[in-house]
């Protein structure tokens, strides 16, 4: 799932794998931000972060979002 940006390379993460996606504490549906960087889950108030094109659902690693993050996803 690399595509080639001149020198660098960038990773995406595969959209039907992001549909069987859920959130690690509550099973809900995640949502993907606008850069495409991290998974949000809204009913936790917390974001994943996606780590060339893996996302990494351990809390260990999430951030918790603002109130005005929160609102963008709703």
């Amino acid at each position: 799932m690399k595509e080639s940006v001149g020198r660098k390379l960038r990773y995406q993460i595969d959209t039907l794998a992001l549909e069987m996606l859920v959130c690690p504490l509550t099973k809900t549906r995640l949502s993907i931000n606008a850069d495409k960087t991290e998974l949000v889950s809204p009913a936790t108030r917390v974001a994943y972060p996606i780590t060339k094109g893996v996302p990494l659902l351990c809390l260990s690693e999430s951030r918790t979002l603002s109130q005005e993050e929160i609102d963008k996803f709703k």
